[in-house]
């Protein structure tokens, strides 16, 4: 072509294809690279997600696991530094049940939260406790779904809408100083795809320091071995990462509470006093529960938060999605649309009718039949009768 262009417009040419290189050049794959020549203000917007967030509070949402007695109400009455009032069970329920409190008027420095604590009533005090894991892989299914048909609505109210699934499960391991418990393990093992384990030993003020080490040890390589997956605190944000991966090495945390409060060094602490001595709740040579709090609430909240909603439901999401027939796309890649969707459920909910009806129709046929049949029989029997003896 450049031999009919005169030298004029071949420059001219030449001029703009190397303004094209040098603006790609300068824009980049991503968009244009520009310079502010002042302060615009948008540097504000963190500020402003954080000041939104603060106005409208947060939930959080504890389940705890563990048996009758083994002090899940004590801790929650010491990570909060409250009490809750919880109702004391016995250990002769039937069955395992869940009972959720939520307590909407906790404030710390103009920070609203709203709590709530799950309790397994009843859990671990039956002989046969083949049922004991249902009931809580049915309330933490029906958080998800709760929270997923307000999500499917047309007119949606997510903004105010109380999301009670479970952030965070305190599962409480008895202080054996041997192993775990089968139903420990078949327990988490259910749970360990629907919520975030945060294995604790109860009472540990009850064990040795050194039988405690072991049985860290030990029970962290029975999760390992049967592949029950815990939480793990996240390492990804630099400014947490070296105390996260430090306290991972920590679980299960060996927990002490109590709700008792004792004078030491000129302050009121919570202790729990025995004859040969007292143990501080809040006294790291004496327990884990201090790593605890800090991880669980200080730290880490609001990831378990993200997790269960990045992780956890978005997994029982994709499966209940699947279940009522939607896709990505079709086997040919194209498109699904939800108008398709809901024609092709509805199609196939006219065969099952239509499949239904007509066995219903067949069986009554067949009822038909067989009552002609024994009237029939009947009919030969009175004949035979009269032949007899008449």
């Amino acid at each position: 072509v450049h031999h009919f262009l005169s030298p004029t417009s071949a420059l001219f040419l030449f001029s703009l294809k190397m303004t094209a290189v040098d603006v790609q050049r300068q824009l980049g794959h991503d968009g244009r690279q520009m310079k502010l020549s002042g302060h615009v203000g948008f540097d504000s917007l963190p500020d402003q997600l954080v000041n939104k967030s603060v106005n409208k509070g947060f939930d959080f949402n504890i389940l705890c696991i563990g048996e009758t007695g083994i002090g899940k109400s004590t801790l929650m009455d010491s990570l909060f530094k409250t009490s809750f009032n919880s109702e004391p069970v016995t250990h002769s329920l039937p069955g395992v049940s869940v009972r959720a409190n939520t307590y909407v008027d906790l404030q710390e420095s103009n920070v609203g939260l709203k709590l709530t604590i799950v309790d397994t009533v009843g859990y671990g005090d039956q002989i046969d406790k083949t049922d004991s894991v249902q009931p809580l892989v049915d309330y933490i299914d029906s958080q998800f779904e709760s929270y997923l048909q307000e999500e499917l609505k047309i007119k949606r109210s997510l903004t105010v809408y109380h999301d009670t699934r479970i952030h965070a499960c305190l599962y409480f391991i008895a202080p054996t100083g041997h192993s775990l418990k089968s139903l420990d393990l078949v327990c988490m093992k259910r749970l360990d795809s629907k919520v975030n384990i945060i294995p604790v030993v109860a009472k540990a003020d009850t064990i040795s320091k050194p039988e405690l080490a072991k049985f860290k040890q030990k029970i962290m390589a029975e999760l390992k071995e049967n592949g029950v997956r815990v939480y793990q605190f996240p390492t990804d944000d630099e400014t947490v990462a070296e105390m996260n991966d430090a306290m991972n090495s920590f679980m299960p945390f060996a927990v002490v509470g109590s709700r008792e409060e004792i004078e030491v060094g000129g302050e009121m602490v919570r202790a729990r006093v025995y004859p040969w001595g007292t143990v501080e709740v809040e006294n790291e040579n004496h327990c884990d529960f201090v790593k605890l709090r800090e991880m669980l609430i200080r730290t880490n909240m609001e990831d378990l938060r993200e997790t269960t909603h990045l992780n956890h439901f978005e997994l029982y999401r994709k499966n209940r999605l699947k279940e009522m027939g939607f896709a990505d796309s079709t086997a040919d890649n194209r498109p699904v649309r939800l108008y398709d969707v809901i024609e092709e459920k509805k199609k196939t909910h006219i065969r099952e009718m239509e499949t239904k009806e007509e066995k219903m129709r067949q069986m009554f046929v067949d009822k038909v039949k067989q009552k002609e049949a024994e009237l029939k029989k009947a009919e030969q029997d009175v004949d035979t009768l009269e032949n007899r003896y008449f």
